[in-house]
């Protein structure tokens, strides 16, 4: 093996390095969500849920989930009393999704449980190397189908 330039550590590929700091990341983020009683996906649901109701169709484009997903997804935090789904008033075949009072309390609790991670990982990063590496992960290719969720339910 070689050593970098300070000779104190082998170099890294950065698929490698990425991946290491991923994992890192989600064990943090899942630990911090399910204290909050939410799995990443609940989660992810209930902060698209913020902005108000909307259709179950295109909550599932965002969330990049097939709809057969997103009724699980759905059916859980209903049965939780997070979320609700109403039959949409302007096309009764359409269903709308929205946050509860208990879903916002939750969402609440999530935040700040994330914003006390992201604090810790990124304490050593400025604002604008925040924007930064936000920048360049949002230029790195990736793809929804290329993602593998092993989530368990807390």
């Amino acid at each position: 093996m070689t050593a970098d330039q300070d000779g104190s550590h082998p170099p890294q590929r950065l698929g490698l390095l990425l991946a290491w700091h991923g994992a890192v990341t989600q064990t943090r983020m899942k630990r911090a969500l399910s204290a909050a009683g939410l799995t990443p996906r609940h989660a992810m649901t209930l902060m698209h849920l913020e902005g108000g109701p909307i259709s179950q169709r295109a909550l599932a484009e965002r969330l990049e989930v097939d709809p057969s997903v997103l009724v699980g997804i759905l059916n859980d935090l209903e049965g939780d009393g997070l979320a609700e789904r109403r039959r949409d008033p302007a096309d009764r075949r359409r269903h709308n999704v929205a946050i509860t009072a208990a879903g916002e309390a939750a969402l609440r609790k999530t935040n700040a449980a994330l914003d006390e991670v992201e604090g810790g990982m990124f304490a050593g990063l400025s604002e604008q190397e925040c924007a930064l590496l936000r920048g360049l992960l949002d230029r790195v290719n990736t793809s929804a189908e290329d993602f593998e969720c092993d989530e368990q339910a807390p």
